[in-house]
């Protein structure tokens, strides 16, 4: 009996990994193998939730019409140019929906955001990665040199996850210099309100002067809202509106847009929060130096360990101490370690320093 088979694209997919969540018969772990914040939400935003809770029998808004007059009206921009999704690796997806298909190539540079090569052979398309320069930082030159007649979207993680490096202004502009303008590129800025580099490029300023850009960010980083799945895209209307067709109805709930929208009318005492973090990082990326570790510059919630063939038994070891220290590791290359309160930052610290370098 033959059974119905997948597009082979589709069987070779990679899998996404996410962080470890520890074991139910321990104690509760120490959670630095997702990039979430350590806090939970707001008060108002928690009441707005609990609020919008009562309405679970009820379909979303399918247009989010509030949410998106909310994020435009935050950015200083037209709604037409806001297409929100269930968190910013959706509306990657449907960007790519939008504008690739078979034949079509996607550039990244790697390691990045692993989704961006499931994302690409998911819409057809084939996965192009430039991989980074030793200094964990994306190869620009070398992913303009890249691009072929078949490439039709480029994207570039800033800053980059899960190394740390942030994009500077100069580099992005000579690499949007060097792609021809048929070329969709998509800033992917996650991060971006953790980021104090003042040579680090603006997404939004550079929209201005790109009419081939598109800028992708997260509720899920700085705004505490992992679990509830909302993202956006900002770009010019005419790169928006097919986004925005690709965009699956119903897909960002009820409560997501509401918890969304309560934070964006909370973002000031939300980003006091993210200063924790911003702090927090020189303590967590300088100790690893000290311990020996060549931490790169990190400008995320996060830092990269370039552990190598060890990165495995590192994390494993890291996992079995008490308690529990989770973190991300990437096979043969890293670990990633999302920067949490103080005293699990200094738990890390310290149980590295048991490890070695």
């Amino acid at each position: 009996m033959t059974l119905p088979t997948p597009r082979p694209a589709v069987a070779a997919l990679p899998a996404y990994i996410p962080g470890a969540r520890g074991q139910a018969d321990r104690l509760p772990p120490i959670k630095l193998s997702s990039n979430e914040s350590p806090w939970g939400p707001l008060p108002s935003v928690a009441e707005a939730v609990a609020h919008a809770g009562t309405t679970l029998n009820r379909y979303p808004d399918m247009f989010a019409v509030e949410l998106h007059a909310k994020i435009a009206d935050f950015l200083g921009v037209a709604v037409e140019r806001v297409a929100v999704g269930g968190g910013s690796v959706a509306v990657l997806q449907h960007l790519l929906q939008a504008y690739t298909g078979a034949g079509d190539e996607v550039i990244y540079a790697w390691r990045s955001f692993e989704a961006y090569p499931i994302l690409a052979p998911i819409a057809g398309a084939t996965a192009k990665p430039v991989p980074l320069t030793d200094e964990a930082r994306h190869d620009l030159p070398a992913m303009a040199a890249a691009v072929t007649e078949q490439t039709r979207v480029a994207i570039v993680c800033s800053p980059n996850n899960p190394t740390g490096p942030a994009i500077r202004h100069d580099e992005f502009e000579a690499f949007m210099a060097a792609v021809p303008q048929r070329v969709l590129v998509v800033l992917d800025e996650a991060y971006v309100e953790f980021g104090r580099d003042g040579d680090t490029v603006d997404g939004l300023a550079a929209l201005e002067r790109h009419p081939n850009l598109v800028v992708t960010r997260t509720f899920s980083k700085a705004y505490g809202l992992a679990g509830a799945r909302v993202g956006y895209a900002v770009g010019s209307a005419e790169l928006i509106s097919p986004v925005r067709a690709c965009v699956t109805p119903f897909s960002v709930s009820t409560v997501a847009q509401v918890a969304a929208a309560a934070s964006l009318d909370a973002v000031d005492e939300l980003l006091e929060r993210v200063e924790g973090t911003v702090v927090e990082r020189p303590r967590l990326r300088d100790g690893l130096r000290e311990l020996g570790w060549d931490v790169p510059v990190a400008e995320g919630n996060f830092v990269w360990i370039p552990a190598g063939d060890r990165s495995i038994e590192i994390a494993a070891t890291l996992a079995q101490d008490e308690p529990s220290l989770l973190v991300r590791p990437f096979a043969g290359e890293g670990i990633r370690v999302t920067i949490g309160t103080p005293d699990e930052n200094g738990a890390l610290l310290q149980a590295m320093a048991r490890l070695g370098a």
